[in-house]
């Protein structure tokens, strides 16, 4: 029939239900498939041969409307309720009195909690060797936060233990609080339209996402892929304070900071401001003490030194050496004296010595100095008369003068004439 019809053109233009026919026939032609998704709505009434149910993307917010019989759903091996992740068989179908495409499925299966954690292990190998988790990639959170944007569920435990804890820790604190669903199919896109309105207030300089303890179906939120990612990408500080200490939801590895508990969020994110003003004012006095015992100690210190005698009569050490040194200059010179005085007594006597045996003493005696004079020569001593022969001339020096003399003749020795 719709081969026999010709394409459309404004002169012979397609009718609505050839347009709709043509989308079913290519709808059709898909066949068989499988699907995986999360249950968002149940419609099922008693007596009725058809159950309606909405099935959605858990990473992003798509779904279709899918239709089984009642006998599809009483086969599940678990009660299938709003939230579960299932995997369906079905065909796509489409009605094109209304122009709507539905899922008719004949095969339902709900994944269990082996296989969620054996996904959520692949998921987490394939975010860690992005390196998703590395730590060089964390933020530091503020000191002291201007604002605290904290997401959780409305009414919830965590939001009173986060706002209670962070208003008794600092009174001052501002915080600004996105309620959303922190579970089932509809909690991650509330979570990331949470994320992206904080992230763009400049007001606020940190973000709690915070919420209590749970089963692994009720924390898959927390593990999807498309809010870690998003976390990933967050210019703002995020902490995750997903459930208690065992639960380690996928976005506690991405997050700049893990929290155990909600509690444990608020302590780790605003300070205990009594408890900082104390310590600082322990500081402080520790401080002042520290400086007051060091200037006592550069006061003793100043005082032992000006107590010296060296200091507080400076002169005291000059004039002490002067008298040393004139005590050596006294000392010095009577010895210099004392041996001058030892020396020329001693010349004396060498004087005195020299005296007694001299030539002029032995001249005194009676004895004379011969000498031969020889023209202009120097007159030369002589000891035996044979430097002196008959006609020498001679100069006989004694004691008040000297002569001249001429040899005569020789005599015998003295000891032959008796002198």
């Amino acid at each position: 029939m719709t081969g026999s019809i010709a394409k459309s053109s404004p002169e012979a233009p397609w009718p609505v239900r050839t347009l709709n026919t043509k989308i079913g026939d290519w709808v059709h032609r898909l066949g068989e498939v499988w699907v995986e998704g999360q249950i968002t709505q149940i419609s099922r009434r008693p007596g009725t041969k058809t159950a309606f149910l909405q099935l959605r993307d858990p990473a992003a917010d798509i779904s279709i409307t899918v239709t089984c019989g009642p006998q599809v759903l009483d086969r599940s091996e678990v009660p299938l309720t709003e939230g579960i992740r299932v995997v369906m068989a079905g065909r796509p179908s489409f009605y094109t009195g209304r122009a709507t495409i539905s899922l008719r499925v004949t095969e339902i299966r709900p994944i269990g909690i082996g296989e969620l954690l054996a996904r959520l292990e692949r998921l987490r190998r394939l975010l860690a060797a992005e390196g998703m988790f590395d730590a060089a990639l964390k933020r530091r959170l503020p000191f002291l936060p201007g604002g605290v944007g904290l997401i959780t569920g409305r009414a919830s435990a965590a939001e009173r233990d986060v706002v209670s804890v962070a208003t008794a820790r600092w009174p001052a604190v501002r915080m600004v609080v996105r309620n959303t669903p922190v579970q089932g199919p509809t909690a991650v896109p509330a979570i990331l339209e949470a994320l992206a309105e904080l992230d763009a207030d400049p007001a606020v300089s940190v973000i709690i996402i915070a919420r209590g303890g749970g089963s692994v179906e009720d924390l898959l939120p927390f593990s999807d892929e498309t809010l870690c990612r998003a976390v990933s990408r967050m210019s703002t500080p995020v902490v995750s304070a997903i459930g208690h200490e065992p639960d380690h939801p996928i976005l506690d590895l991405v997050a700049d900071l893990r929290a155990a508990t909600p509690t444990d969020a608020a302590k780790k994110v605003v300070p205990d401001v009594p408890a900082e003003l104390a310590l600082l004012a322990e500081l402080r006095s520790r401080s002042a003490g520290a400086l007051r015992n060091w200037v006592g100690r550069e006061r003793h210190g100043l005082a032992a030194l000006r107590g010296r005698s060296v200091l507080a009569d400076p002169h005291r050490m000059i004039d002490a050496f002067a008298a040393a040194v004139q005590r050596d200059r006294h000392e010095l010179r009577r010895e210099i004296a004392r041996y001058v005085g030892h020396e020329e007594q001693r010349v004396e006597n060498l004087a005195s010595r020299l005296a007694t045996l001299g030539p002029a003493q032995t001249l005194a005696r009676g004895y004379a100095v011969v000498q031969r004079v020889y023209g202009d020569e120097p007159p030369v001593v002589v000891t035996s008369t044979k430097e002196m022969p008959i006609g020498s001339e001679l100069r006989v020096r004694v004691a008040d003068g000297a002569m001249r003399a001429a040899v005569m003749g020789t005599d015998k020795k003295a000891g032959e004439t008796g002198l």
